[in-house]
């Protein structure tokens, strides 16, 4: 069978498209125009119903979740609608499941699909990059994010969580143990030997000082782990969050640095940093002993992303990407390791 993965993003939206066509009439719809968003870990289609809604279909990575990963993923962002927060709205199938396995042509292992309310906004930005919005606008909606993740995480800390919810953890073992969740960072083939000992010096004292933290409710809970720009949808005075495909078990440190590494190196970056504090204190304490430990979640958010290359070096988003991330990973291993 061909790896759908190994192709690029034009030879798999044909097949991507005619199973998610084949996935409509579990939901009862019957004719809508289908168009191609991203294609990245999942195929996302936005789906137009004549005369009717919008919805935002997934078709999952195969072998990413499993079954029990994902229903824990969508009972998450019920939750977090119950609890007034703006995430994404699931829409059941017909059978009253929240996800169907579909298969067909184009996957015939089957696929997990489920369906999504539209959501409007526009991203803040584009993967891996900052807002190209004025600095005042960057910072308002920075700090509307940090007030947003703090809601998020307070509401992950009161949950109740339902029996046999299962979820992938952002901890020391899943970001640089053995086996990281995305896979072992410091075998990626671009690194020549110089960086590869820089890397694994700093992955051994980045896992002791992250085993010293522990997993206090208070710090660590459900986070939505992909606070990248493009997952952020400005919509006047509102922020909402999509793309939760990430979320599992993790600190608050770690969400607050993924909001923020895309912003290292801006002349202003303190500037931002403070802005999406300060939103997220008013919901949440965030001490200036977090503040002091970014820059461990900092690097250890980036390897997550030489880990992510590595395991999908044959796509040409990884290719791309892999120069930039290694650069910023050294660099900040430098900078941790000298201090």
């Amino acid at each position: 069978m061909t790896n759908r993965y190994t192709q690029s993003p034009a030879a798999q939206a044909p097949a991507m498209a005619r199973l998610a066509r084949a996935a409509l009439p579990k939901w009862h719809i019957d004719d809508a125009e289908v168009t191609l968003l991203k294609l990245r870990e999942n195929a996302v289609f936005r789906i137009d119903v004549p005369a009717g809604a919008s919805f935002v279909m997934r078709i999952h990575r195969h072998n990413y979740h499993s079954d029990g990963e994902l229903l824990a993923e969508l009972q998450w962002l019920q939750a977090l609608a119950a609890a007034g927060i703006e995430a994404p709205d699931i829409v059941p199938a017909a059978s009253g499941r929240l996800f169907e396995v579909v298969r067909a042509d184009a996957a015939a292992e089957g696929r997990q699909v489920d369906l999504l309310a539209w959501m409007n906004g526009r991203p803040m930005g584009a993967f891996w990059e900052t807002s190209s919005d004025d600095p005042a606008t960057l910072t308002g909606n920075l700090r509307l994010l940090g007030r947003l993740a703090a809601r998020v995480h307070n509401q992950a800390v009161a949950w109740r969580r339902p029996a046999g919810f299962t979820r992938h953890e952002w901890d020391a073992d899943g970001i640089v143990g053995e086996v990281p969740f995305w896979g072992r960072f410091w075998e990626l083939d671009t690194l020549s030997p110089g960086q590869r000992r820089l890397l694994e010096r700093a992955r051994t004292r980045v896992h002791a000082e992250l085993v010293t933290l522990g997993k206090s409710p208070s710090t660590y809970s459900m986070i939505h782990a992909d606070l990248v720009p493009e997952n952020i949808l400005v919509d006047g005075d509102s922020i909402r969050l999509i793309d939760f495909d990430d979320a599992g078990f993790g600190w608050h440190h770690f969400e607050i640095a993924t909001a923020l590494i895309s912003h290292l190196g801006r002349p202003d970056f303190d500037r931002v940093r403070d802005a999406l504090i300060a939103g997220y204190r008013e919901h949440r304490s965030f001490p200036d002993s977090a503040i002091e430990r970014l820059p461990l979640f900092f690097l250890a958010r980036s390897f997550t992303y030489l880990s992510w290359v590595h395991t999908r070096f044959e796509t040409e988003l990884a290719q791309q990407l892999t120069p930039s991330f290694v650069e910023t990973s050294c660099s900040l291993a430098d900078a941790y390791l000298s201090e």
